[in-house]
């Protein structure tokens, strides 16, 4: 006779108080967990299963390699919640147990570079050291038979790399600008990168940035149209889009070449995309600040005072974020009060909503015929 399937109740093991015994989490799904908690800004909690599954994987003082996973995941966690040195030290000890990358890749090397509290030449050694790790993982790929699953992981590792060139780049551009062959290392990183990844915006917005320290102004401008040419017509949903921070200092760059239209323009889709951004509120406030002083010196007085005006709610709103985030930026916060007194000076006091009326009335007159330029002049 064929056997009968136990009840449910029945294949339930029980502890000794009669009840069903809990499932130990394994430290894989641990990780799993403690990653899409990371991915949806909760690190707190993230970081406690994160720990979990350390004291799973390395139970003991010896370390081992099977721990790599949750090192790197605790740095990831540690620097989100804005502690560096706790961070640093989980990724070294990560690249104590795997000095080559061979077991979990660049990341730590990555993260180190950007990390290191010392700069220059030592962060420079650990750019280098992810990129020959990620160009070693890319000839291993493209050594195998090409599936789509496999081709995108090729474009990603290859953006990483022209990421971590561009870093080098910087590097070269701040802490070594004083070396003798700074600007050489400059160009050939950069060229580097742009070769890696000929359709990433990033290393065109890095070549704009050493055009600029170049005064090379039309050449850094060409660059900067050229990178945003790759993204400004896709939805916000494409992965081709770049991230908030690299849009910021797109804003930043576009600023200092004199591209103040097309920076508010980039301000205006990140506030769009997410409202409580100090830095693009900022950032916005001041670039609209500079169109006005252009407008003044064309003699355009009415489209100066709307851009002021403008220029006066965007700083404002960045203030009221900075408080309620408790932003510590300093330095941003003094530049903030001292263009809004200057606006106050000029303006008077604020009486509320008629700033981004009358922007928006600005951008109407700039597009409008001439009978709409004819009615501004005589309001």
């Amino acid at each position: 006779m064929a056997k009968t399937k136990p009840s449910e109740r029945a294949s339930k093991k029980k502890s000794a108080n009669g009840k069903p015994k809990k499932t130990k989490a394994s430290p894989e799904s641990l990780l799993i967990q403690a990653t899409a908690l990371l991915q949806t800004s909760q690190p707190d909690e993230a970081l406690v299963l994160a720990k979990r599954a350390l004291g799973l994987l390395q139970p003991g003082d010896e370390p081992t390699t099977e721990a790599l996973p949750a090192l790197n995941l605790l740095g990831e966690i540690y620097v989100e919640l804005g502690e560096p040195e706790t961070a640093r030290e989980a990724f070294t000890a990560a690249v104590a147990l795997d000095e080559e990358g061979v077991h979990d890749g660049a990341e730590k090397f990555l993260w180190l570079a950007q990390l290191n509290d010392e700069g220059g030449a030592e962060s420079v050694r650990w750019f280098q050291k992810g990129v020959d790790v990620l160009k070693r993982e890319i000839g291993e790929l493209e050594a195998k038979r090409k599936t789509a699953e496999m081709e995108d992981e090729l474009e990603e590792k290859k953006q990483k790399v022209a990421t971590a060139l561009c870093g080098i780049a910087e590097v070269y551009m701040t802490d070594l600008s004083w070396e003798e062959d700074a600007e050489a290392r400059c160009e050939a990183a950069v060229t580097e990168a742009l070769l890696v990844a000929p359709n990433s915006p990033e290393p065109l917005q890095t070549l704009a940035s050493i055009r600029l320290s170049q005064e090379r102004l039309e050449d850094a401008k060409a660059a900067l149209n050229r990178s945003m040419a790759l993204w400004k017509d896709l939805d916000v949903d494409d992965p081709k889009v770049p991230d908030h921070p690299l849009r910021i200092s797109l804003s930043r760059l576009l600023m200092e070449a004199k591209m103040e239209e097309e920076a508010i323009e980039v301000l205006e889709r990140l506030i769009g995309e997410n409202d409580s951004s100090v830095d693009a509120w900022y950032l916005g406030g001041w670039c609209l600040h500079l169109l006005a002083e252009k407008q003044q010196q064309a003699g355009e007085t009415k489209t100066t005072k709307a851009l002021l005006r403008a220029s006066r709610d965007w700083l404002d709103n960045c203030l009221k974020i900075y408080t309620v985030l408790e932003w510590e930026d300093e330095r941003l916060k003094e530049h903030v009060d001292e263009l809004l007194k200057e606006l106050n000076d000029t303006l008077g006091p604020s009486t509320g909503e008629e700033e981004e009326e009358e922007w928006e009335d600005a951008g109407d007159d700039d597009e409008g015929s001439d009978d709409d330029d004819a009615e501004m002049e005589g309001t």
